[in-house]
């Protein structure tokens, strides 16, 4: 009995060990070849694709950094991505607070589930009645891309946020404000310190979104060229260099390390936010 226990106990091990080697290869495999031929000349990556470069050619690097207004795209991105993780903070706490505290009220209750409706609407179907709305107030820019992310993260924001201070106890606010604290500070110096596990995990989540983003940005952006991000000037290689790949997964390369450093540094905020968010659940 205790040997057939320990050959399904030893199965399973070696199952789950192969297919954590099987996804390790397959998230790794695309960086690696992103890599690798970001170091290669074009001539080289058409004769070895998957094989590692001669040399460091760090041409490929001088040529993006030096051509093609590259670093106004690197601030276009950085400025819409900054803006928005701004307006997040300031706006999805301060919102869900009021509506946790008052869900008792049919007025707060009412625009919390006016607020959720926005996780079953597909973005397909407002995608075309966001765009007219904004060219008709001259908000095809920028700035409001900002204000665009900053409304649409309200629905996943309000929801986790909303119920992580629901499950807070009440003592802890009712202590305060017999101590002389008005709701305001209530709100600045305690819930916001309390919540700060879920809000790291929105900031770095919707980091993620506001920085790799590619279709808004389609919408709202590629009217002028000096509003480019990132994704798009991506997108627009095949005309600027006539499928230079080796320029593409350089470009690649770029755009993700400043965003894998931001995750790296701050995944650990995300699984204890999402962990609490579960308990306290």
């Amino acid at each position: 009995m205790n040997l057939t226990v320990k050959a399904e106990g030893l199965g399973w091990r070696i199952a789950r060990n192969l297919l954590l080697v099987i996804g390790i290869l397959i998230i790794l495999g695309p960086l690696y070849l992103v890599l690798i031929n970001s170091f290669k000349t074009l001539e080289e990556a058409g004769r070895s694709f998957f094989a590692l470069p001669e040399r460091l050619n760090f041409a490929n690097y001088i040529e993006l950094f030096s051509k093609g207004n590259y670093w106004r795209y690197v601030w276009n991105t950085t400025y819409i991505t900054v803006g928005s993780v701004i307006l997040v903070v300031l706006i999805n706490p301060t919102i869900a607070y009021a509506i946790a505290r008052n869900m008792h009220k049919r007025y707060y209750k009412t625009v919390y589930l006016y607020i959720l409706l926005g996780l079953f609407v597909p973005f397909q179907v407002i995608m075309l009645p966001l765009t007219k709305i904004m060219t008709s107030m001259n908000l095809l820019n920028p700035f409001g891309l900002i204000l665009l992310y900053g409304a649409l993260s309200l629905t996943k924001g309000v929801f986790l946020l909303v119920n992580y201070i629901r499950s807070m106890p009440m003592e802890i606010e009712e202590a305060a404000r017999i101590d002389g604290c008005s709701t305001f500070r209530i709100y600045h110096s305690i819930i916001l310190r309390l919540i700060t596990p879920m809000l790291a995990t929105l900031i770095i989540m919707d980091a993620l979104w506001f920085w790799n983003d590619f279709m808004l940005p389609l919408l709202m952006l590629n009217k002028a060229r000096e509003f480019w991000t990132l994704p798009l000037f991506q997108y627009n290689f095949k005309t600027e260099y006539s499928f230079n790949y080796t320029m593409a997964f350089t470009s690649y390369l770029m755009a993700m390390l400043p965003i894998i450093a931001v995750y790296a540094l701050g995944q650990k905020h995300i699984i204890t936010g999402l962990t609490e968010g579960a308990v306290k659940g």
